[in-house]
C-alpha cells in the first residue's frame, strides 16, 4: 500500500479549494448513443475545462497551498500537455515561475500553449531520456516544488472532484458505471475515491490504449506490470509506462475494472463526438467513448458515464481523425 493516501475529505476539501477557479463541466446526455447502446449514456465533458482539460484540477489544488516562500521558488513539472498546460496556468493564477518538460514530439499546439501560458519549457527526447531526472535537477537547482503529474494526493484529490460532480449533476439518477481514461491513474483513482463515498454500487472503470494498457494488467496480475516502452498510439497523453503507486493502491481497493482500445477506435470516437455532441476531443480524452461505441462492457439497460478528459489536439491530427469512416457500431450489448 501506497504512503499517504488522499481520503474522501481530501477530495471534498479539494472541491472547497477549486471553487471559483475550476470550471464545473457538463455531464451531458447523449440521446444518439443511449438509443445505439440500449442504455442511458451521459458524457462529462471535462475538455470544457481551463486549458482544455481535467488537469488544471489537480494543479490548482496543489499549487495553490504553496506557502509565499514556496512560490518565489517556483514549480517544475513534467507531462506530454493537458499536466503542462495545467501547472502554467495554475502557476500563472498563482504568480510563481513554472518549469516544464515536454517531449520533442509532444503536440505542437500543446508545447505552444504551455509557453503561451507563460512557463519555461525544457523539451526532451522520452526514448532515451529521462524527464523525472531532468525535473529533479532542476528543482535541485532552483528550489522548487515539483509537482507530479498524477502520483500525488493533492493531484488525485482535485482530479476526483469530477466524481462529486457527477453525483450532483445526476440528482439521484442510479450510474452503473464510470468510464476514464487512465495513463498514470490521476484521474480514475480520484474519480473512484469519491464516488467510492458518494456512489459505492457506481463501478469504475479505467480505458487504456492498446499497447499502453499498463493499468489493467497491473490490476489483473496485483503488481505493476510496465509497458514493454516500444508501442505506439495515437494518445499522447495515455503513455506512461506504468501506473502511480498510489493511483494503484486506489484502484485496487475499489475494484476498477480495465478495457483498452484501438487507434481506430479512437478516431471512430472523435468523430462520433463530432458529429453528435459537437465537442472536440483529443484522442487520449476519447478513450473511454471509444470503449463504450466498441462494446467494451455491457449498456444494454443501464446508466453510463464516460469523461471525456481532454479537447487539446493538433488541428492536422483532428482532421484525419474527423474524416476517417465512421465504420460500424456494436448493437447493444
Amino acid at each position: 500500500m501506497a504512503p499517504d493516501l488522499p481520503t474522501f475529505a481530501w477530495v471534498q476539501d479539494a472541491a472547497r479549494h477549486l471553487d471559483g477557479r475550476a470550471v464545473v463541466t457538463p455531464l451531458l446526455e447523449c440521446p444518439e448513443l443511449s438509443a445505439r447502446l440500449g442504455g442511458r449514456i451521459l458524457v462529462k465533458a471535462e475538455m470544457l475545462q481551463r486549458t482544455g482539460s481535467f488537469k488544471f484540477r489537480g494543479a490548482w489544488n496543489r499549487i495553490g497551498r504553496l506557502s509565499a516562500a514556496e512560490r518565489a521558488r517556483g514549480v517544475v513539472a513534467w507531462s506530454s500537455g493537458n499536466h503542462a498546460q495545467g501547472v502554467a496556468a495554475a502557476a500563472a493564477l498563482a504568480g510563481c515561475k513554472a518549469t516544464i518538460i515536454m517531449p520533442k514530439d509532444a503536440p505542437a499546439a500543446k508545447i505552444a500553449r504551455t509557453r503561451d501560458l507563460g512557463a519555461t519549457i525544457v523539451l526532451y527526447d522520452r526514448d532515451r531520456e529521462s524527464r523525472e531526472a531532468i525535473g529533479q535537477a532542476l528543482a535541485d537547482a532552483q528550489g522548487a516544488v515539483i509537482v507530479p503529474p498524477y502520483d500525488d494526493p493533492y493531484i488525485i484529490a482535485g482530479q476526483g472532484t469530477i466524481g462529486l460532480e457527477i453525483d450532483r449533476q445526476a440528482q439521484g439518477s442510479a450510474i452503473d458505471a464510470v468510464l476514464v481514461p487512465c495513463s498514470g491513474g490521476g484521474l480514475s483513482s480520484g474519480v473512484a475515491l469519491a464516488l467510492s463515498e458518494v456512489r459505492p454500487q457506481t463501478r469504475v472503470w479505467v480505458a487504456e490504449p492498446a499497447g499502453f494498457d499498463d493499468t489493467g494488467r497491473s490490476l489483473a496480475a496485483g503488481r505493476f506490470v510496465e509497458n514493454s516502452g516500444n508501442g505506439k498510439t495515437i494518445c499522447d497523453a495515455l503513455m506512461a509506462p506504468r501506473p502511480g503507486e498510489r493511483p494503484f493502491a486506489l484502484l485496487s481497493r475499489f475494484q476498477a475494472g480495465a478495457v483498452c482500445v484501438s487507434d481506430p477506435e479512437v478516431h471512430q470516437a472523435m468523430r462520433f463526438a463530432f458529429d453528435h455532441l459537437k465537442l472536440v476531443v483529443e484522442p487520449g480524452g476519447a478513450v473511454a467513448l471509444a470503449a463504450l461505441l466498441a462494446g467494451r462492457i455491457e449498456t444494454k439497460g443501464k446508466t453510463i458515464v464516460a469523461v471525456l478528459s481532454g479537447g487539446n489536439v493538433d488541428a492536422a491530427l483532428y482532421r484525419e481523425a474527423i474524416a476517417a469512416e465512421p465504420g460500424l457500431t456494436p448493437s447493444p450489448s
